[in-house]
């Protein structure tokens, strides 16, 4: 797959904190998608409260339930433009979908990125990249996310205005990038239909992931993806050093008894 041009897209990103890019998927992975999602799609389990939805699905550790998951999370073009952004060995800190209904209420502005817990002030390099891949077309009225353009800049303590707030409409098959300190939120939905999208979110090596990769994904799940995926899952190490080892171990060992790789480097890639 060629990659495009991706300049103008890490303009966007260091300038307005995000950039969309049109039709990156094709509508066959979407509806794979979706025929692998409906089974946990039943709308009877909404979220638990207004920052998850109280008419809002939200489905978790995606890559156990959904194989096709893995074409959104190591889409080249994204981890072209990751890679750039994020060190070395990066993880995938969260994967879940959003499926949002009529009469869900805008989320509360807040950021993605995981780092504002060890109480690191704004501004600052983000630690965290987020995507939210459209599977339906994300409209002014249907709950497509809001950003506040320029906000990874913003020092802390400045609070967003809803003025402020910029709608990110895009069609099916579209992807929306971001930085992890770019205030945002989830629009609400004044609409008779529902918006669903797909949320990876990329975390530097040293951070903890918002959702536990290896519990959610088990060895002999993760087994069936590509080591790349296995890496961003955290059957990885920190290169250089040993970071992430298990009983003093390489944890691809987990998924393959006979893995060769060294002791505690990891063989990949960069990623």
């Amino acid at each position: 797959m060629n990659v495009p041009d991706l300049k103008p897209h890490f303009d966007n990103l260091a300038i307005d904190g995000f950039t969309v890019m049109e039709k990156l998927i094709n509508d066959e992975l979407i509806q794979r998608i979706r025929d692998e999602l409906n089974p946990y799609l039943q709308r009877e389990k909404m979220g638990r409260n207004n920052f998850e939805g109280e008419h809002t699905e939200r489905v978790y550790a995606l890559l156990a339930k959904s194989p096709s998951m893995a074409e959104l999370i190591e889409h080249p073009t994204i981890l072209a433009i990751v890679d750039e952004l994020l060190p070395n060995n990066y993880l995938l800190s969260a994967a879940l979908a959003i499926n949002v209904h009529p009469g869900e209420t805008p989320q509360p502005f807040h950021l993605d990125d995981g780092a504002g817990g060890l109480g690191l002030p704004k501004p600052r390099r983000a630690f965290g990249i987020s995507t939210i891949w459209a599977l339906d077309d994300f409209t002014d009225t249907n709950g497509a996310t809001e950003v506040i353009p320029g906000s990874h800049l913003w020092p802390d303590g400045r609070e967003p205005e809803e003025k402020e707030a910029v709608k990110v409409t895009m069609p099916a098959g579209s992807v929306v990038i971001f930085q992890g300190t770019l205030i945002h939120r989830g629009g609400a939905n004044e609409s008779n239909g529902i918006r669903l999208g797909i949320t990876p979110q990329y975390c530097a090596p040293g951070l903890r992931q918002i959702e536990n990769m290896v519990l959610a994904v088990p060895p002999d799940i993760a087994a069936r993806y590509s080591p790349r995926i296995q890496a961003l899952l955290g059957y990885s190490i920190i290169d250089p050093g040993f970071m992430g080892y298990v009983n003093g171990e390489h944890p691809r060992k987990l998924i393959d008894p006979q893995y060769k790789g060294r002791k505690y480097r990891e063989d990949l890639p960069a990623s």
